[in-house]
């Protein structure tokens, strides 16, 4: 396992990348201290990341607040308040 540090990281991510592709882990070390570890992503766990994403999605669109409804009083006195104000 390769450790780098963060300013490394920065500077050679593409040829780190590279290493992770080939099957290496690659370590992230903030002042000698790992803080992050770089790793390939396999089929089942990149379908597992897009599944929770979709129910992620799925759950706040379903409590997501509809339209306000507006009783028809409200509607009448909004209209009449528009063309009152054409006059």
């Amino acid at each position: 396992m390769k450790t780098v540090s963060v300013l490394e990281a920065k500077n050679q991510l593409s040829k780190l990348i590279r290493t992770v592709r080939a099957g290496e882990q690659v370590v992230i070390a903030n002042r000698g201290e790992p803080v992050a570890r770089l790793t390939a992503v396999d089929a089942v766990s990149a379908g597992a990341a897009r599944g929770t994403a979709t129910a992620i999605l799925e759950l706040a669109q379903a409590h997501r607040p509809g339209p306000r409804k507006r009783s028809a009083r409200e509607i009448d006195r909004a209209i009449a308040d528009e063309r009152a104000a054409w006059d």
